[in-house]
């Protein structure tokens, strides 16, 4: 599914030659265009009253007869004391959208989502108890972005004493909130292009990552792009057998072919492969699975890869448990041990519903 139709034209779904057509059709001189461009992807304005170089008229009309933001802000939580920020927005029928802004003191990264809910069922994301709702434009996937630029700069100002051990600019983009973005490629790949734009954002490739359940035909798609973008895959099992009940996706592609296309991915773009594991309480998180895994990545022809191991994230009304610390360790220096490139992931958001797997719809007003 591509770009759903609006009624009134959605400004951050317009590339730069169709909002020009949008405003010659207004009667409007070519570099108005080229104006409310700037405004949009490099000034990051909150609203069509900060674009004060353009006439009054012609900033009434946007109002009235365009949408800026798609998508309605409707709540908002912080946590690791205001430096984690969760963003709840809701479509135009009610659909939850969430986004999460993370600032270090070296880097500030922002989790978006390229659908409302996810369809790949996999039993330990609370997002997929949603099931789908729906595809996100490209519009609506900047549109988080842009809401993490303007937070950051709330953060700085809030946090004046320390503004300067902070990052004043976003650094990376993560495609790790609600929704399987290869079920969206095309309109989250225009979202990445339009935000790659050296006219706009103008956000290098390899800040973007993306990550998928492993859909197959999506892997092959992104080898063939010129964008070198990064690539997560989620994998949480070495075995076929556990995956499946995890995951119902690795029946439709088991992990051989999985990881077959990573191989082809790897040799086409010599690209490094993250996979992302996580770790529940006596299911795939002993001793074995660790030998298993290695066997998997490292084998006789090790893949180009790093394995992330991610505490599982507690997801009310699911019978699973967290790998306690001691267990997460001996796993990762299983790995280690067997020439396996492996970290654990740092913990963020976890207070307030915002870490991984925990996105449904929950940010508080």
């Amino acid at each position: 599914m591509t770009e759903t139709a609006h009624a009134r034209p959605a400004l951050y779904d317009l590339t730069p030659p169709e909002l020009a057509a949008l405003l010659a059709s207004w009667g409007e001189p070519g570099f108005r265009a080229k104006q409310i461009y700037r405004h949009l992807h490099v000034n990051v304005v909150g609203s069509v009253e900060e674009m004060t170089d353009l006439p009054k008229a012609l900033r009434e009309r946007l109002v009235r007869d365009a949408d800026l933001f798609t998508l309605k802000h409707v709540g908002q939580q912080h946590g690791d004391d205001g430096l984690t920020r969760k963003a709840l927005f809701q479509m135009a029928d009610g659909s939850p959208v969430e986004s999460v802004l993370m600032v270090y003191r070296d880097r500030a990264t922002v989790c978006v989502s390229s659908q409302s809910g996810c369809p790949m069922a996999c039993t330990f994301c609370a997002t997929g108890k949603l099931g789908f709702l729906h595809d996100l434009t490209s519009g609506q996937i900047v549109e988080q972005v842009y809401w993490a630029v303007r937070e950051l700069r709330t953060i700085r100002a809030e946090k004046a004493a320390i503004a300067d051990d902070l990052p004043k600019a976003l650094g990376n983009v993560v495609f790790m909130g609600m929704g399987e973005p290869f079920n969206n490629y095309a309109n989250w790949w225009a979202a990445v292009e339009r935000l790659h734009d050296p006219n706009g954002f103008n956000m290098g490739a390899r800040s973007f990552t993306v990550s998928t359940v492993g859909l197959v035909p999506g892997i092959l798609k992104l080898a063939e792009e010129k964008l070198q973008v990064n690539l997560a895959i989620s994998l949480h099992s070495p075995d076929d057998d556990l995956r499946a009940d995890m995951m119902p996706v690795n029946k439709r592609y088991p992990i051989r072919d999985l990881i077959d296309a990573v191989r082809t991915y790897v040799e086409k773009t010599n690209r490094r492969v993250s996979f992302e594991y996580v770790l529940l309480q006596e299911k795939n998180d002993l001793p074995e699975h660790a030998e298993r895994l290695a066997k998997l990545l490292r084998g006789p022809n090790p893949l180009l890869c790093h394995v992330n191991l991610i505490p599982w994230n507690p997801v009310p009304g699911t019978p699973l448990s967290r790998s306690g610390r001691q267990r997460v360790n001996a796993f990762q220096q299983v790995l280690l041990d067997r020439g396996v490139p492996c970290t654990v992931r740092v913990e963020r958001g976890g207070d307030i519903a915002a870490a991984c797997g925990q996105l449904a719809g929950s940010a508080a007003t």
